[in-house]
């Protein structure tokens, strides 16, 4: 066991803890040296590829002379908070990557306080140190800073720092030292992260922290063995939640070498291993060797914020390119997302075709969809709406978040208006000398379509990050969005004779020779509400020369909004009809006597 390291690795988005992973197994010859690797090795999902985000936690492991290290890396985005919390139950100790200009920021001070709670010891390290403007000691001053504000121990504040270039491929303890490969980290983590506990029982304990699934073998636990050992063939029990205990025989064992998983015969205490055959285990269940064992306490997670709906696809267009279409398809999608993802909760509801989602934030929920989307399915998504409660006197409370924003100064004025319209209150404000970092508490209501405006306002200068803060007093009324929408007569394809005139009243969303149908939207209404287009319209043509005639139709370019901005975008009255080769934007009712109608019962 004194050999063993288990270590997570957090950072804020875009900080280089992925490139660094990638470079800690290189370096320590994880790799043949003909053999190929991806540039970003760890990010494996597409959709991580894509975004340039880590979503999942992924274990990976390295052998360096004669330890074995177990590395975590985790998200570093607020939504996916929930892959963190648990991570934390299988390590010593983290690596805290920051980036040498930006320092410390919101997701850094999310995760390092979790880390804390559980009494991990840190390692700083300071990355990209090869960049132009990097300033690496006031980013070391800055993050001594935040342990203070976090109420770090005397021995946490004693903390080791490293100076990376990850992308570089080099560490070193001070910025004068000579080095150009990773050996000071290497050291640094064998050194300062304790190994893992001896435990004072001898008997086998393992606690759930991380869910994987195999077609060939069902559900894969993954999590630290506490104490005792495990071998394959062996008769375990599980201990659910609430007490219940079932027995069963592990089936295969798997330990990491590098990226790879590999299967081994035994594991003892203090190993990060997978266990298979239990295919009803949950995260934070414990397995033991007998069914006089008590269970291992459990970390709770923070509670989901946004709720919205995924329904069944029943647009006139249904069917066309996806596959997997029914309510029970979209069940069963729904109910194997939440056994291995436990910040996101899923409930039926009195509609068969409807399905309750609860998550974090809404980029967690759109992710789901994009892979949802990519799997052939075609569904229906509702308006991202707020988790409300009721405190114990009755009065109707809503979450609060802590929201970071860095602005430009030159937009700070429109940012604040912002705020203020989402009723958001301001509880500092720092002035750097290229931007100016506003610290404020704000509804979580109020976050969303936030980023959006934010990235328009600054021309993609303004960074925003948040944190769950706490339920407090509903902040009453936010106005969502201020226009209406240009919503379709009827059904056919769109003609660019008519959006030629329908352009004037607002800014389309669809080309010419689009499919439409009757309550799709088909663009944003210079106004306030919305009115009904026809896109379809064709040029009536004669045999008689029109006063029209040579005059080309030039239609602007159409909006196309990606995933994340349609849900931040729709009316609670509206879907985005998700398929796998469409994002559509149209009205919960297609008919428009029947919405009619509908509105006026709801008046």
């Amino acid at each position: 066991m004194d050999n063993i390291r288990n270590i997570a690795i957090i950072a804020h988005v875009d900080h280089g803890k992925t490139t660094l992973v990638d470079q800690l197994l290189k370096q320590a010859g994880t790799f043949r040296a003909n053999q190929k690797t991806d540039e970003r090795m760890m990010d494996s999902m597409d959709l991580e590829k894509e975004k340039g985000i880590t979503i999942r936690a992924k274990n990976a492991a390295f052998r360096w002379k004669n330890y074995h290290v177990n590395i975590v890396d985790t998200p570093g985005h607020a939504d996916f908070g929930g892959e963190v919390e648990r991570i934390m139950k299988m390590v010593d100790g983290v690596l805290l990557v920051v980036d040498s200009h930006d320092g410390p920021q919101a997701q850094t001070k999310f995760v390092l306080r979790k880390a804390m709670e559980n009494g991990l010891k840190p390692i700083v390290v300071i990355n990209k140190i090869d960049r132009e403007n990097a300033r690496p000691h006031k980013v070391l001053d800055m993050v001594f800073e935040l342990f203070l504000e976090l109420n770090a121990t005397d021995e946490q504040l004693d903390f080791p720092h490293i100076y990376a270039s990850a992308k570089q491929g080099y560490a070193k303890k001070e910025l004068t030292d000579p080095s150009d490969t990773m050996e000071p980290l290497y050291e640094a983590i064998v050194q300062h992260i304790p190994p893992p506990p001896k435990a004072d029982q001898d008997f086998f304990q393992f606690l759930v922290s991380n869910l994987d699934y195999s077609d060939y073998l069902g559900r894969i636990a993954y999590g630290r063995i506490i104490s005792g050992s495990v071998k394959v063939g062996q008769s375990l029990v599980c201990i659910n939640k609430d007490g219940g205990k079932k027995r069963a025989n592990v089936t295969a064992l798997f330990s990491h070498e590098g990226l790879e998983k590999v299967q081994v015969e035994s594991a003892g205490a203090g190993d990060i291993v997978g266990i298979t055959g239990f295919e009803d285990v949950f995260i934070g269940e414990t397995l033991v060797d007998s069914e006089e064992r008590e269970g291992l306490p459990f970390v709770d997670i923070d509670p989901p914020t946004i709720a919205m709906k995924i329904c069944v696809n029943d647009g006139p267009l249904a069917g066309r390119e996806g596959k997997l279409l029914t309510a029970r398809q979209i069940r069963d999608r729904l109910t194997r997302e939440t056994r291995t993802n436990v910040s996101i909760l899923v409930s039926d509801t009195d509609n068969a075709a409807q399905f309750d989602v609860k998550a974090r934030g809404e980029m967690q929920i759109a992710v789901l969809v994009e892979q949802m989307r990519r799997e052939g399915f075609e569904i229906l998504v509702s308006r991202p709406e707020v988790i409300f409660k009721r405190d114990e006197a009755g009065n109707l409370v809503e979450p609060i978040e802590t929201l970071y924003v860095d602005v430009p100064p030159e937009n700070l004025g429109d940012i604040l208006q912002s705020l203020a319209t989402r009723k958001a209150e301001i509880t500092s404000m720092e002035h750097n000398p290229h931007s100016v970092l506003v610290e404020a508490a704000i509804p979580t209501r109020g976050l969303i379509g936030f980023e959006t405006e934010l990235v328009n306002v600054t021309k993609g200068h303004g960074i925003a990050s948040h944190l769950f803060k706490e339920y407090g007093p509903h902040k009453g009324d936010i106005p969502s969005r201020g226009r209406g929408v240009l919503v379709s007569m009827e059904g056919g394809t769109s003609m660019a004779y008519a959006l030629d005139t329908i352009q004037e009243r607002g800014r389309l969303f669809i080309g010419p020779q689009e499919e439409i149908y009757e309550g799709m939207i088909v663009g944003e209404n210079a106004r306030t509400d919305d009115m009904p287009v026809n896109p379809c319209k064709a040029k009536k043509l004669t045999n008689m020369r029109s006063q029209g005639d040579g005059k080309g139709i030039s239609l602007a370019p159409p909006l196309v909004m990606s995933l994340e901005r349609s849900l931040e975008y729709i009316a609670p009255d509206e879907y985005v009809e998700a398929t796998p080769k469409s994002l559509r934007l149209r009205k919960k009712i297609l008919d428009a006597n029947m919405r009619k109608r509908a509105a006026g019962k709801v008046a």
